[in-house]
């Protein structure tokens, strides 16, 4: 079983241009990470990052665009399928990731678990459109080889992280899952449960989600994770409101990564780790109220930033002051 008991960690995108940096700054944290840079690339952005080999798509670097054509993905799926029976197909190219390597070679010993991170199928099929514009995940077929090809690039990744640490996972990001409970998606919440819960299966070491968003928590409380990532600092007030899913979640042993520290500019002006610590005590109380005691809360809880934010103006100040209030709630939440 996974510990909780107030380690700290994060999402994986940070917004640095210089590697060291950001390298440094993931390796704060009690489970380090390897931090994807799209600001030092547009191959680091997470959707191009694992683009590379999937039959239909184009990267466009110059005008930071992915695109997808079934004419193309008609081409080029037999050479896939050939060539998609070696794992190394399903590598991490080193022009989109420029910190993997180095997160491979730092000694990690020290550390209790790290992780990597991939782009979630849903948020990857939603994004990326076909020549009408429309999101790929609508084709049955195209969507098949989607979950196939995340997994395959999943275990790849899994298994260059187990060569350095005896407990790593690799957990999927997806922004996009709450668009899915959207009256206008054309991908139905039943079929998506069953798949997703089909796809996590497959996964090897622990399964876990990160989303900065408010889908229906259900979904995912329910979809056999072992880690579930949320923004508590805009959504926490929701997620505790699910109190039979949560309860069963945590009893069954699942983590519950709180991202109650803000990473926009404005909303680090006027928190400090005291009135965080009380913030995510104050969302602990009500599920004290329902019955799960502080013991368990604290035994099963990480905590992170609340999003990896890359839109601040002020560089990389405030996500690096947000990871320095992260380690300080870690530390008055164990005091306590």
């Amino acid at each position: 079983m996974l510990s909780g008991q107030a380690l700290t960690t994060a999402m994986g995108i940070l917004p640095h241009t210089n590697l060291p940096d950001a390298q440094k700054l993931a390796l704060s944290l009690d489970i380090p990470f390897w931090p994807q840079l799209p600001h030092f690339r547009f191959k680091e952005d997470m959707y191009a990052q694992f683009a590379e080999h999937f039959p239909g798509m184009s990267i466009d670097e110059a005008n930071k665009r992915l695109s997808f054509s079934h004419q193309r993905f008609a081409q080029e799926l037999d050479e896939y399928l050939e060539q998609g029976v070696t794992l190394e197909y399903f590598a991490l190219d080193r022009d989109s990731s420029a910190a993997f390597n180095g997160f491979l070679s730092t000694d990690l010993s020290a550390y209790p678990m790290i992780h990597g991170q991939t782009v979630g199928p849903i948020s990857f099929g939603l994004k990326i459109c076909d020549e009408e514009l429309k999101p790929m995940i609508y084709n049955d077929f195209v969507r098949e080889i989607l979950y196939e090809f995340l997994h395959q690039k999943i275990t790849w990744q899994y298994n260059q992280l187990k060569r350095v640490h005896p407990n790593p996972f690799v957990w999927l990001d997806e922004p996009g899952l709450e668009m899915i409970f959207n009256s206008l998606s054309a991908y139905t919440y039943e079929v998506a449960l069953v798949e997703y819960r089909t796809f996590l299966s497959k996964l090897p070491g622990p399964k876990g989600v990160h989303l900065c968003g408010n889908p229906d928590w259900s979904f995912l409380l329910d979809a056999k994770l072992d880690i579930l990532s949320v923004d508590a600092f805009s959504w926490g007030h929701i997620l505790v409101r699910y109190v039979d899913e949560v309860k069963e979640f945590l009893r069954n042993g699942g983590i519950i990564s709180w991202g109650i520290i803000p990473t926009l500019t404005s909303e680090l002006c006027s928190e400090t780790a005291d009135s965080l610590t009380d913030r995510l005590l104050q969302l602990w109380k009500f599920l004290n109220q329902q019955g799960l005691d502080d013991g368990l809360l604290f035994d099963r809880s990480w905590l992170a930033p609340s999003r990896c934010c890359l839109i601040n103006g002020d560089g990389t100040a405030s996500i690096e002051r947000s990871f320095r209030l992260l380690r300080e709630v870690s530390k008055n939440l164990r005091t306590r």
